[in-house]
């Protein structure tokens, strides 16, 4: 015999479409709290498997970007990431002493730093990335097309115009 059915509080609340009132302060904050926790249930999807090699959610940030585009410079991880040159110098030598990321100097312009994944490094990224996409995507799946294409307009309506074109990159 199957237990009582317990309703869902987001998916059965009448307030899931939003209001036409939409920009007043509750529905900011309602906003403001599932962006909070669905990125706070989302990350930690992933914790256990980063505190298992000593790593935290800076390390997984970094290794993410820098499999998104092999050959990142240090420079343009730091913009990615908007953290201090000091806070990303802990977090790469880390990376590097443990054969994650590899740094080389630049083809043409010798100063320049570029990162890579190592194998090792590209296999942990993709099986955290794995973690993440099952989430997501059961996420995606249960709020339909529709929704998600109105979710990355208003993540993207977050991010100042001039950051934009940097992000939009990663992509390609």
């Amino acid at each position: 015999m199957a237990g009582p059915i317990i309703p869902d509080p987001i998916r059965s609340d009448p307030m899931r479409t939003a209001s036409p009132l939409f920009l007043r302060e509750p529905e900011i904050r309602k906003g403001v709290e599932l962006l909070y926790f669905g990125y706070s249930h989302l990350t930690r999807a992933i914790d256990e498997a980063l505190a298992a090699r000593g790593l935290g959610r800076a390390h997984h940030r970094a290794l993410y970007f820098i499999a998104r585009q092999p050959d990142l410079t240090v420079s343009e991880l730091l913009a990615l990431l908007a953290i201090t040159k000091q806070s990303l110098g802990r977090v790469l030598n880390d990376l590097i002493e443990r054969g994650l990321v590899e740094m080389r100097p630049g083809d043409r312009d010798r100063r320049q730093r570029l990162l890579r994944l190592t194998g090792e490094g590209t296999a942990l990224e993709t099986a955290l990335f794995d973690q993440l996409r099952e989430r997501l995507s059961a996420a995606y799946a249960s709020a339909g097309q529709g929704a998600v294409g109105g979710f990355w307009a208003v993540l993207e309506g977050l991010i100042p115009e001039t950051e934009r074109a940097r992000i939009a990159a990663l992509g390609r």
